[in-house]
């Protein structure tokens, strides 16, 4: 527990596809093809990686010239690159902006998050692709990302950290006599008194069962006698109606 934090520090896929990060098993089949992958990150990519920001969730009809106007109140940007298809060229609706300072990058990162750009509510990150160790990508199971409806949905980035974990203590079973002298003899006592509160029972109960037969024979007598009455008073109603 000492070492758990709510955003991963290196990339798990298992640990990544549990709310708390404890799973021992994977839950789809995304987990099992980003365990399988052996992705390494794109080497045609530069720039500082410490002084890059993921935006994603972006709308598709947005361009660079509209993210440079907004990303740069936060500071001077050295680069920004919008992910378009190799084939249609359209956006697909994330990019990466390298600022020239870090005062800049941790501001956007602060203030940037949520923001609308083109009626979209943007998600801004730092770059993991580079920076966290063993990130696969979504497109092979990995990621943060991911919706409920599809069943992929990843823990321990910052739109979904992780969920600190219940531990509950380690308690000794002590039922065989386990433990300490001190529990030992305590527990020996405890049979002891036991034992004999259950012989004052059994004294108390053969002292009351002669009482309780006592009473039933009284009873009994009682009901007799209320009988005896009913019979006669029935016996002088039917003398007085003849």
């Amino acid at each position: 527990m000492n070492d758990w934090a709510p955003i991963a520090k290196e990339y798990d896929p298992l640990k990544a596809g549990s709310i708390d990060g404890t799973d021992e098993e994977p839950h789809d089949r995304a987990i099992w093809r980003a365990m399988l992958a052996r992705y390494v990150p794109n080497k045609g990519v530069t720039g500082d990686p410490h002084l890059t920001l993921f935006v994603a969730r972006l709308n598709l009809q947005t361009t660079e010239e509209k993210l440079k106007e907004v990303f740069s109140r936060y500071g001077d940007i050295r680069k920004i690159r919008l992910v378009r298809d190799l084939v249609t060229g359209f956006s697909k609706g994330y990019a990466f902006i390298e600022y020239k300072e870090e005062r800049a990058l941790l501001k956007a990162h602060r203030d940037a998050n949520r923001l609308v750009i083109d009626q979209h509510e943007v998600f801004v990150d730092f770059e993991l692709e580079r920076t966290l160790k063993g990130w696969i990508p979504r497109r092979l199971g990995g990621g943060f990302g991911g919706k409920k409806e599809s069943g992929q949905l990843r823990f321990g980035g910052r739109d979904r950290p992780f969920r600190k974990p219940i531990n509950l203590p380690n308690v000794k079973n002590d039922f065989y006599g386990e433990g300490s002298a001190e529990k030992r003899n305590w527990s020996r006592e405890g049979t002891r008194d036991w034992r004999t509160r259950d012989r004052d029972r059994e004294r108390s109960r053969e002292k009351r069962w002669p009482e309780r037969e006592r009473s039933s024979d009284w009873g009994d007598s009682e009901r007799e006698r209320d009988s005896k009455e009913e019979r006669s008073r029935g016996r002088e109603r039917k003398d007085r109606d003849r």
